[in-house]
């Protein structure tokens, strides 16, 4: 059994991490920290898992977290898993980052966008981005991943396969996405509470959304040539999942029937995302509480636009769930154990 480490256990994604590895046939959960007053059992911070699993949770001491795991989930904020994601490579364990820290391999676009001074660009280099549909052989060798993000996850597998054809004129993407609140994690914000959020729809972040620049740089790479996006995301009234809309100009007359079948040649044996037949678009009820991605295609012959909507599990395909299929991947496990079957 190999012996896995959650750092930031408390968490929404902590949480999904811990239901998901505790039905795993080849994981042992061995260690849990977060920032804690004291050290409590899991099962008093998640009343769900009382009788499931039951584990003391504790301040961070990356020594002790050495001695019990062999491999580590950091569930943990923007800038702080470069604490401590090098003192656990160092001691040889494998590391999946949940957080932004390693997802750029520009230390200077990470810095402009996050305001902080990277303390790890040691690091950066060796880090993969763990999108298994695009990178699964890099994935295979990695001995630190970087998460992606949950509104980039969408986002680029719904556009990359017709960028990648050349079916797109210009460089240009639009993507409108909608996310409910765990999103924005388990924190106490005026903007998050029930009577806030509830009855009500707002966009948020425009222009400065963190999540950009990643989407950009990853479709860029994968494409080859420049790519900006224009990111407008909402905040639903509703607990999780995300429904993102990309909108691309198509260079010449593509039916829906042709860009069918050019989606099911880049996604028709991946286990995790399934796109949609013809006249049909994916609910975001059909992907809560799964680890899937699901897309559906249009093409507007007024206006000459591609349209593809994308449906993820924010807490799942978005994070705990593509963490637990990137270690799938990089210990040599079937790709979906311990994760919902997919299509």
């Amino acid at each position: 059994m190999l012996k896995v480490a959650v750092v930031g256990a408390t968490g929404y994604t902590g949480l999904e991490l811990l239901k998901i590895l505790i039905e795993h046939p080849r994981v042992e959960v061995t260690s849990l920290t977060a920032k804690v007053e004291k050290t409590v059992g899991i099962q008093e911070v998640f009343p769900e898992l009382a009788g499931r699993f039951e584990l003391e949770c504790s301040n961070l001491v990356p020594e002790d977290v050495t001695h019990k795991a062999d491999f580590i989930f950091l569930a943990l904020p923007h800038t702080v898993s470069m604490l401590f994601a090098p003192l656990f490579i160092k001691a040889g364990k494998k590391v999946v980052d949940l957080s932004a820290d390693y997802r750029f391999a520009d230390l200077a676009v990470y810095e402009e966008w996050y305001g902080h001074k990277h303390g790890d660009p040691e690091g950066l280099p060796n880090a993969v981005y763990g999108l298994p549909e695009l990178f699964r052989e890099e994935i295979k060798a990695a001995r630190l991943l970087a998460n992606p993000g949950c509104y980039p996850t969408g986002t680029i597998l719904a556009a990359y396969p017709a960028l990648r054809e050349g079916l797109i004129s210009g460089d240009d993407v639009i993507v409108d996405a909608k996310t409910g609140v765990t999103g924005a994690g388990r924190k106490a914000s005026l903007d998050l509470l029930f009577p806030e959020v509830n009855e009500n729809f707002k966009a948020y972040s425009l222009v400065s959304h963190k999540h950009t620049p990643e989407m950009e740089d990853i479709l860029s790479r994968t494409v080859g040539r420049p790519i900006a996006v224009e990111f407008v995301p909402h905040l639903l009234p509703v607990n999780r999942g995300i429904l993102s809309t990309i909108y691309l100009k198509l260079a010449g007359k593509t039916t829906e029937e042709e860009l069918l079948k050019i989606y099911d040649r880049y996604y028709g044996d991946e286990p995790f995302v399934r796109v949609y037949p013809v006249g049909t678009l994916p609910q975001l009820r059909e992907v809560v509480g799964t680890n899937n991605c699901l897309i559906g295609i249009r093409v507007n012959p007024r206006t000459g636009n591609l349209i593809v909507v994308s449906v993820i599990d924010n807490l799942l395909k978005g994070a705990a769930g593509q963490a637990v299929q990137n270690m799938n991947i990089m210990e040599g496990f079937e790709e979906g154990a311990g994760l919902r079957p997919g299509k």
